[in-house]
């Protein structure tokens, strides 16, 4: 009697970024260095009187276009566009987009009710919640020495972020005030990061929805939300009364261009590594940041972010060195 067939069983989708792929760490070098360098770029290259949804969805349309551009060069413009459907497209990119909306108003909402070290502190907490979805929707595992790393990392975020001081005071002296408008709303956006962080993830790796075509979709979707809110915002008023470029120069687009590609790596690092590997690369910047200060400003890197490096590349060190490991199921 010949033995029964082998059932494949269900496994866990692997995180490729733990592989040691050097694409990965092309991708989460660049991503570091562009978060990194971008609150210096936009001080000198951004003047006051720019309106903040301009510069915003001038870098959703750069990149629109440099997405397009990717595909192109790579021969997948086409055939995406052959497979491309409406119903397709809302699943993968739609929800996280909405999502990525009502965070970034949640934070709005928070940041004026809270100082900006307890802001920072709490918005760190987003790691884990990213490790928490992409294990809940990914079945992705993490390692008990990952779970050491990811901690060590928020342990390193919090120093960085008393690092920066509260150079903002809290608007209200209001508790409940602080509670419902200022620390709910943080931790609201931080659940919510990882989940539409998550739910990219399992867009690209499970569904295999081309990164640069969801940075499409999203930034379309993230645009049109834009554009509809200037219909009654502040900024929407101005726009209408000085033109949409009101205090632009040549260098405003250097920050532009800077932002968009970053966001095509955010696609990527997603897309490859998975959304932890970001939380890496977001505190990892913050080094960069106050190493760039100290060279380009003089000013010297705090006693936090000194304690904080090692911290960071044994936790980086960590999360590489020890994957899960799945267990095979003999026969």
């Amino acid at each position: 009697m010949a033995p029964p067939a082998a059932t494949k069983s269900k496994r866990p989708v692997k995180n490729r970024g733990t592989g040691g792929n050097s694409r990965v760490w092309i991708y989460s070098l660049l991503l570091t260095l562009q978060y990194g360098a971008q609150p210096l770029v936009s001080k000198r290259c951004v003047r006051r009187e720019v309106i903040v949804t301009t510069l915003v969805l001038a870098c959703e349309l750069a990149k629109v276009v440099f997405a397009l551009f990717f595909m192109a060069k790579e021969g997948s413009l086409q055939k995406l566009l052959q497979e491309w459907t409406l119903v397709g497209s809302l699943v993968a990119s739609g929800l996280p987009a909405a999502i990525y909306a009502l965070q970034n108003s949640l934070l709005q909402i928070s940041y004026k009710n809270l100082d900006s070290l307890t802001f920072s502190l709490l918005n760190q907490t987003k790691i884990i919640f990213t490790a928490l979805f992409t294990y809940i929707i990914l079945r992705q595992k993490q390692s008990i020495q990952q779970i050491g790393a990811l901690f060590l990392l928020i342990v390193a975020a919090v120093l960085l972020s008393i690092g920066e001081g509260s150079g903002k005071g809290s608007a209200s002296s209001d508790p409940e005030q602080i509670l419902f408008y200022g620390i709910i709303p943080v931790l609201v956006a931080s659940v919510l990061s990882g989940l539409a962080s998550s739910l990219c993830q399992w867009a690209a790796q499970v569904k295999k929805h081309s990164s640069y075509l969801m940075t499409v979709e999203m930034s379309l979707v993230g645009s049109l939300c834009m554009l509809a809110s200037t219909f009654k915002s502040p900024d929407g008023e101005t726009i209408r009364k000085y033109g949409f470029f009101y205090g632009w120069t040549p260098l405003t687009l250097i920050p532009v261009i800077s932002n968009a590609l970053g966001g095509i790596l955010v696609g990527l690092v997603t897309s490859y590594a998975g959304g932890v590997r970001k939380g890496f690369v977001i505190v990892s910047s913050l080094i960069v940041t106050a190493l760039l200060q100290f060279i380009f400003e003089g000013k010297p890197p705090s006693l936090y972010c000194v304690v904080a490096l090692p911290l960071v590349i044994s936790s980086i060190s960590m999360y590489q060195k020890y994957p899960y490991r799945f267990k095979e199921r003999e026969a």
